[in-house]
């Protein structure tokens, strides 16, 4: 398999649950040796995701007052590039990222490939959110902003995807990024043991330059990066945690202690392992 993003050549490097993980021998991108399709997003994205634990959320809808505040964050980041204007949200599930940036301002639409969270979106937050995947997406309408927060390394067909909202973004519009960093001390002292190694619903892993040389091959520069202030339900840090340390008989110790945190808190995330980036489009 070819490197999604240079192309060169590829190697395995580790296999993580059931499936192999690849590095790029140029660039050093990784990603999952699989190929999926429309209908593996569906499922992988489908309400067990969001309500499942594992990998995913025990309880996305619960996380709605952190989610809005995070993007709420981003709004104030963003003042200092450009005025609120129009804006997609990709991945938006139940609207809460869209929510935080309406308060700021900006109008939106979302996209989202699980219809149970666009359809609540819809009902309850009154958003325009529509059920399908960037990659599919085609509109007539153009953007000051595309928001992929915490979706890119979840795309089944990234330039695909890629191209798609480079169609639908203004000239001069930016796209704002947050994604983990395979290159961060925390993915280094953990390997192949690192949270993020989740495949089939994370298929990429990227690092702040490979990001930004997969960006300019759709016409962007980076103009801004940082580090994410970020908080996280106890109940979700729990959940993930039981799903990563399972199995393990020193796991199964650190849980006893770990459930005794209560599951509404809000604790914050070391963020070490993840960055935003801003860039603008040529």
């Amino acid at each position: 398999m070819n490197c999604p993003i240079c192309e060169a050549s590829t190697r395995r490097l580790f296999k993580k649950y059931g499936y192999w993980i690849r590095v790029c021998e140029t660039c050093f991108h990784q990603f999952a040796e699989l190929t999926p399709t429309l209908a593996d997003a569906e499922q992988v994205y489908g309400d067990e995701y969001f309500e499942g634990g594992g990998a995913g959320y025990p309880n996305y809808l619960g996380e709605a007052k952190i989610i809005r505040s995070h993007s709420r964050r981003y709004s104030k980041i963003l003042a200092r590039y450009m005025q609120p204007g129009t804006m997609l949200d990709v991945g938006a599930a139940a609207g809460f990222i869209l929510q935080g940036f309406t308060d700021g301002g900006w109008t939106g639409r979302g996209i989202e490939p699980n219809p149970r969270m666009a359809e609540y979106g819809r009902m309850h937050l009154g958003l325009p959110i529509e059920t399908g995947t960037l990659e599919e997406f085609k509109s007539s309408d153009r953007y000051d902003l595309i928001a992929m927060i915490q979706v890119i390394p979840h795309l089944f067909d990234l330039k695909t995807a890629l191209h798609a909202a480079e169609k639908v973004t203004k000239p001069n519009g930016y796209w704002l990024i947050e994604t983990w960093n395979r290159e961060s001390l925390m993915a280094r002292i953990f390997g192949k043991n690192w949270h993020e190694y989740s495949p089939p619903s994370v298929l990429h892993w990227f690092s702040p330059s490979g990001l930004q040389n997969l960006t300019a091959q759709f016409g962007f520069r980076e103009i801004a990066r940082g580090r994410p202030s970020k908080w996280i339900q106890a109940s979700h840090a729990k959940s993930l945690l039981a799903y990563k340390l399972k199995g393990s008989t020193w796991g199964k110790q650190a849980m006893k202690i770990v459930n005794l945190i209560p599951d509404d808190l809000s604790i914050p995330y070391p963020s070490e392992d993840l960055f935003w980036a801003l860039y603008q489009k040529e």
